[in-house]
């Protein structure tokens, strides 16, 4: 009994339905087929809209990933890009000849000149231009076998100007100025070695010369490796 008043109340709901479609049909003037092309549009539409944020998440997601990539590829060049650390890897020094030679090194104090800083010629080589270490250093050498200006490069202690004399610097000796005693003993001592002889100094070296060689703009880089404390 309970079905077939379930059934009944089925068929009834249907048949209300479709009059209401055709009372709705018959006062718009809209046939089913209008109905139905109607329902295909916003089926079209809808499949439209979900195509377009469909392919604006891929470009967004490919933009994305570009932009990731190319901020790597940032990072990788900037770290495998290494600064040379020496003037021997920027400088080819074996174009150059070369002796060999025993090296020392002092300072402008009394232990190695004689000479206090109350002294008026404290610090002032022979060439008259003051003792300096520097992307260029002031160092002394006999100048009969090296003149005054002559410039030497000397590995591990950099370029050496020609500016000065002594008396126990004769024939294959040479002297490296250091800031102090300290630096001396810490960085140098005495060592017998080869130097390049890049320039044959013609027996004159002045202050302006000194600082135009230590503000050679392309090796800049280095000067802080050298310039003295």
């Amino acid at each position: 009994m309970e079905l077939k008043l379930l059934i009944k109340r089925i068929i009834m709901t249907l048949l209300f339905a479709v009059a209401l479609l055709v009372t709705a049909s018959s006062i718009s003037n809209v046939t089913f087929q209008d109905m139905k092309i109607w329902a295909e549009n916003i089926q079209k539409d809808h499949v439209s809209h979900v195509q377009q944020a469909s392919e604006y998440r891929e470009v967004a997601l490919k933009d994305k990933q570009l932009n990731s990539l190319e901020g790597k590829k940032t990072l990788i060049s900037n770290d495998e890009i290494k600064a040379p650390s020496s003037l021997e890897e920027v400088i080819d020094f074996e174009q150059y000849p070369t002796a060999s030679v025993i090296a020392t090194g002092y300072t402008a104090g009394i232990e190695s000149t004689g000479k206090s800083s109350a002294h008026p010629e404290y610090g002032i080589t022979f060439s008259g231009v003051k003792v300096k270490r520097d992307l260029y250093s002031t160092i002394a050498a006999d100048l009969d076998v090296y003149p005054l200006g002559t410039v030497l490069y000397i590995p591990e202690y950099g370029y050496g100007v020609v500016a000065d004399k002594g008396s126990a610097i004769t024939g294959n000796k040479i002297d490296l100025y250091f800031h102090t005693v300290d630096d001396v003993f810490a960085e140098w001592g005495k060592r017998e070695l080869d130097v390049y002889i890049v320039e044959i100094g013609d027996g004159t070296l002045t202050e302006e010369t000194l600082m135009k060689l230590n503000e050679t703009e392309a090796l800049q880089v280095f000067r802080q490796k050298y310039v003295e404390g």
